[in-house]
């Protein structure tokens, strides 16, 4: 199953399953939309086993790619979670999952600008596996946990590194400007994606390779990541897990790179699609 989204910010989306060839179908007969209430278990069970050929073709041409699900209520992000990345940061390997927040005004489309205000100095850069959850999780085992997944999704989790490392130590403060979450352009689903711990990742600025990576490196897998939040909160279905980001982020070269305004950002995981964002001055 793989569900993707159109339309403008504001307004009605056109839901739609992509048939074997990627053509979208719209979805819209099943479900008004991919807003975490609509997708209960039933119509989750629907999606699953329709035949997208049998809907008709969407009509999205020249439309903007939303996010594959409506706006989640809460985003939850893993620190560190990739041995070589914490070794770039110059931070021992952590011993439990990281955990952070990002506001929810940092969720938008794939290819939705990066903000960028006179008050950044460290603009940055993460390409992360996103993990949707799909019914309520509490206090469940690793083993149950990957039950409670909809599906994975491709995420930059933009970060502004001065405002997470040298205003306080909070690191929610550099992880919450609006547009800092694009993610899509599609969900899919995990009898669809396999194995999604061995998806390769990369990221480019103007071109140029930044990360190259794979989920296979992650320190804690999904499973262990989902059950672990799932001790401290309920997690809800539409809830977007950010899971962490290979090595060769802006902070971590030598010497550092921050984004500035008209520069691209391109990313991409393995079975998730693609993503172009420009980084745009208010």
């Amino acid at each position: 199953m793989k569900l993707m989204r159109y339309g403008d910010r504001t307004g009605s989306k056109i839901p739609c399953l992509l048939d074997a060839d990627g053509v979208a179908r719209d979805a819209s007969s099943i479900v008004g939309d991919f807003e975490a209430h609509r997708l209960t278990a039933d119509v989750i069970a629907q999606l699953r086993t329709v035949d997208p050929t049998t809907l008709p073709k969407a009509d999205v041409a020249g439309k903007r790619v939303a996010a594959p699900v409506g706006q989640p209520s809460n985003i939850y992000c893993i620190g560190l979670n990739y041995s070589d990345h914490a070794a770039e940061a110059g931070l021992p390997v952590p011993e439990e999952p990281i955990l952070f927040n990002k506001s929810s005004v940092t969720y938008c489309g794939p290819n939705d600008d990066i903000l960028f205000s006179e008050k950044m100095t460290k603009l940055d850069w993460e390409v992360e596996l996103g993990v949707v959850i799909g019914k309520k999780a509490l206090n469940i085992s690793r083993e149950e946990a990957l039950d409670h997944v909809l599906g994975y999704v491709l995420v930059n989790d933009v970060s502004e590194r001065a405002w997470q490392l040298e205003r306080g130590g909070q690191w929610a403060k550099g992880k919450s400007f609006p547009n800092f979450c694009p993610t899509g352009p599609v969900l899919v689903s995990g009898d669809e994606i396999g194995h999604a711990q061995a998806l390769s990742m990369w990221l480019d600025v103007n071109g140029t390779r930044m990360q190259t990576g794979n989920t296979d490196t992650m320190i804690f897998d999904v499973a262990t990541i989902v059950s672990y939040l799932s001790e401290f909160t309920e997690l809800q279905p539409g809830d977007l897990i950010s899971t962490g980001t290979p090595p060769g982020v802006g902070a971590g070269m030598t010497p550092q790179v921050w984004l500035q305004p008209g520069d691209k950002v391109s990313l991409g995981i393995e079975g998730l699609g693609t993503q172009t964002q420009t980084v745009v001055a208010l």
